[in-house]
């Protein structure tokens, strides 16, 4: 019986890493317009990527208006939206 579970769990596996890779990967700049990161203003879940911390990947961020997760932005538009910045911060 244990090496019926191991065998499972290695198949199991086997079929579930690859998802899992691909979700650890950063969002790639849109090619419509020029872009730079804007720290600070991302909804939870709905980040790009992120400099510090457990959440250095799209998608993976767990709070709101996390100061180290970015979300790419039209060039000129960070410095305009409150609590944005183009370095990322320590949360206080």
């Amino acid at each position: 019986m244990d090496k019926r579970y191991l065998v499972a769990s290695a198949l199991a596996a086997a079929f579930i890493a690859p998802s899992l890779l691909a979700a650890q990967t950063p969002v790639m700049p849109p090619s419509d317009f020029t872009a730079e990161k804007c720290y600070g203003v991302a909804k939870a879940g709905q980040n790009d990527c992120a400099s510090t911390g457990n959440n250095s990947c799209g998608g993976t961020s767990k709070i709101d208006s996390d100061p180290g997760a970015w979300i790419y932005v039209p060039a000129g538009y960070c410095d305009r939206i409150v609590g944005g910045s183009k370095t990322a911060r320590t949360p206080a």
